[in-house]
Formats: C-alpha cells, sequence, structure tokens
C-alpha cells in the first residue's frame, strides 16, 4: 500500500462522527474525510471554540484514524449557482437568510472563507467542495447560448471566488474543486476554462473524482495527466455505463438511482467500469502521495458490507511507484 485510505463521511452524515469512525476503523480505514455537515465538523463551533478541532482529532487517533481533508461541497454549491428552493434543503439556515439569491451566493461565500480558518484550526491543508455554476442550465444549448453568455458565467465564477481561494491563500489552504455536472466544470475542457478563468491561482485544484467523468464519455485518466500539479486530493468511486435498457440516456430521464433503465449508476468499488489500476499507475506517475478518499454511493449494496469491502480493495488496487528501473540489474556500469 501506497497512500492512506480515507473515508469520506458526506453520505454518512445521519451517524454521529464518533459512532462512524469506530466502524470505519474497524472496517480497516486509515483516517476519515470530514464533511462539513451533520456532526463531522461544524465550521462554526470550529471557530467559536479552541477546544472543537483538538477533541476531534483526539477522537481519531484513539482510533487510530488521521484527517487529511474536509469537504464543505453543499455551501461551495451556493455560492455561484442560480438559487431556488433546492438549495434551502443542503445549506445552513445562516447562509440561506431570508432566500434573497445573491444574499444566499454572498453569505455561502462568506462561509467558505470561514471553512479555510476552520480547515487550518483542524492542521489540514485542503478544503474539497462544489463551486456551483450560472450557466449549467446552457449546457445543452438550444435555444443557442452564445460564447458572450458561457463567458459570461466564466466571468461570475471568477469574481465570485477569487476573493475566496486568496483568502485560502492566506490561510495556506487549497480549494480541490470535485468536476462533477452542475459545477462550472464538468470534464477536462471545462475543467481547463475554470483554471484560466481564476488566472491559475495557486490554491485552485481539483479533488479528483473519476466516477463523474466515465460514463460521459470523458478520459477519466487522461484527466489526472492533464492537471497533474492540481490534483489536490481523490476520490475513490466507481461507476458503470451503458447497462440501462436503453430507455435511459446520459442525462437520466428523471429517473432514481438503481431504477434498472438507467444508462449509468454509481457502484461500490471493484463493481463498476472505472480501471482503478490505469488510475494508480497515473497518480503515481504525478507524484501524487495523498489520501484515496472512498465515497461511497451505491444504491443496490448494503453501505457498511460495501464500505468494508471498498477499503480492502483500494489497497489492494494500490501500490508504490518504482524506485529503480526494472532493468538496471542488466546495467553493469551501475553496479
Amino acid at each position: 500500500m501506497a497512500r492512506a485510505v480515507t473515508l469520506f463521511t458526506g453520505q454518512w452524515a445521519d451517524l454521529s462522527l464518533a459512532e462512524l469512525a469506530e466502524k470505519a476503523a474497524g472496517w480497516g480505514y486509515d483516517g476519515l474525510e470530514l464533511a462539513c455537515w451533520g456532526d463531522h465538523f461544524e465550521v462554526d463551533k470550529a471557530l467559536k471554540d479552541d477546544n472543537y478541532c483538538k477533541a476531534k482529532r483526539e477522537l481519531l487517533k484513539k482510533l487510530g484514524l488521521k484527517v487529511f481533508a474536509i469537504s464543505s461541497h453543499l455551501v461551495g454549491q451556493a455560492v455561484c449557482d442560480n438559487i431556488d428552493e433546492r438549495h434551502k434543503s443542503i445549506i445552513p439556515e445562516d447562509v440561506w437568510g431570508d432566500g434573497d439569491p445573491e444574499g444566499v451566493r454572498k453569505r455561502a461565500a462568506k462561509k467558505m472563507i470561514q471553512t479555510a480558518k476552520a480547515a487550518k484550526k483542524l492542521g489540514v491543508k485542503v478544503v474539497n467542495g462544489f463551486t456551483g455554476s450560472s450557466i449549467w442550465h446552457l449546457l445543452y444549448s438550444f435555444p443557442p447560448a452564445s460564447a458572450k453568455m458561457i463567458e459570461a458565467g466564466y466571468a461570475d465564477f471568477a469574481k465570485r471566488w477569487i476573493p475566496i481561494l486568496d483568502a485560502f491563500k492566506d490561510e495556506g489552504v487549497k480549494f480541490g474543486l470535485e468536476v462533477h455536472p452542475t459545477e462550472i466544470a464538468f470534464d477536462i475542457a471545462s475543467a481547463q476554462r475554470a483554471l484560466d478563468a481564476v488566472k491559475k491561482h495557486k490554491c485552485f485544484g481539483f479533488n479528483y473524482d473519476p466516477s463523474h467523468l466515465g460514463y460521459q464519455g470523458v478520459d477519466y485518466v487522461k484527466f489526472i495527466r492533464t492537471f497533474g500539479d492540481r490534483i489536490f486530493h481523490t476520490h475513490m468511486k466507481d461507476v458503470w455505463w451503458g447497462h440501462g435498457d436503453g430507455s435511459v440516456g446520459v442525462f437520466g430521464g428523471h429517473t432514481e438511482f438503481a431504477d434498472p433503465r438507467r444508462f449509468w449508476d454509481f457502484r461500490s468499488i471493484g463493481h463498476g467500469d472505472i480501471n482503478f489500476e490505469e488510475i494508480i499507475v497515473a497518480l503515481n506517475d504525478i507524484g501524487y502521495t495523498g489520501p484515496l478518499s472512498i465515497e461511497w454511493e451505491d444504491s443496490r449494496m448494503d453501505r457498511e458490507h460495501g464500505a468494508a469491502e471498498a477499503c480492502q480493495a483500494i489497497k489492494k488496487a494500490d501500490f508504490k511507484p518504482s524506485q529503480v528501473a526494472f532493468d538496471s540489474a542488466f546495467d553493469k556500469e551501475s553496479r
């Protein structure tokens, strides 16, 4: 095993951190990636109480667990989105406020800056999350979306996120965007455009997750090689595609996950179509030494069985890069 294998707690927020941590340690995990919801990591408490972060670390340490990153997907989503009633159910009350869209976006941006400060107090250097997007609804270009409209969306993203990223820089923390449909970046081309929009800010990079790329037809290994110096963190999640009955396509047909008609669905590690060996090779090639964080999502499988199995599957798949050329033994001059 070359890297720590951690569990992203976002899908487990119905459990207390204490309960989940004990389970994760029993399943063989090396650490947890703490979600900023549930009681797993509360930004406001971290900033107000100097003992809060210490208590979180001590809880994990007793179980032999570490923390390398926290994640604020839900609040980050509201920074650039066209706000509607869906957002009220996922963001804190103080961010929602009176629900005025621009007010929500500004409060979400403020909360992301606070999250960087809280991350520093916890002692982690990466915050993962979403950015939202004011132009996601223009994805399928009819009525035709002009180039000016798309450019305005990236300009809006830059206007809102550069001040956040500057604050991250002040705290010595980086932001890893999980490239994902509904975000400002959802494939290689849009990720490059997002990077350019923020002028390649040193604190803007990616939380790599192959599951959001594979079913789109995006080369998920090429993504690693394209953005090697911008892979700040990784999510290990599997997905299958091309398994439906032909009645639903990539856009999902307004069906629920696990509907057998779906063209694609998230699967537990080893039960989908992602080639994790190629991913490990590419991560080794770019020198990535951070954690492999399992984001467990599989509507067809018991989650505790899946989380335990996925941990062992990724540990088995991971390997250290070679420190010597394999044929150096034949080179007399090197002896």
